[in-house]
């Protein structure tokens, strides 16, 4: 049997909010909307995805699951990033790392991490 991913599914408070947040992050469009969930992706046959699902409760600890970005230029993405509405966090990364912790607008962390070619690299 074969599985793959099909798409990452983030509860939120305010779904149009963050989904438009991630679609210009990743310079993906906005596929499918209705008042409970929003789905984002590069384009309808392009997977995975993402979808936004909005529930009562607000973001209560640290994310046990996060994304990492491998940008072209590291802190060129990062402070376009912020524009966008992210803000630098610190989870113990340390000054030595490689890698820049933000959050989100909805405070859900992500990485982006020194350009990358391979999984391994």
């Amino acid at each position: 049997m074969a599985v793959s991913l099909y798409q990452i599914a983030i509860d939120c408070q305010d779904a149009p909010k963050l989904a438009r947040f991630w679609a210009e992050v990743l310079d993906w469009q906005i596929l499918y909307e209705d008042p409970e969930e929003i789905v984002i992706g590069a384009g309808p046959s392009a997977l995975p995805g993402m979808v936004f699902l909005t529930v009562p409760e607000r973001k209560a600890a640290k994310n046990r699951l996060h994304l990492d970005l491998s940008p072209d230029d590291r802190d060129a993405e990062v402070e376009r990033i912020i524009g966008l509405g992210a803000r630098k966090v610190d989870v113990g990364q340390g000054e030595d790392a490689t890698w820049v912790v933000l959050a989100d607008p909805e405070d859900n962390e992500f990485c982006v991490l020194r350009p990358k070619k391979t999984l391994l690299d």
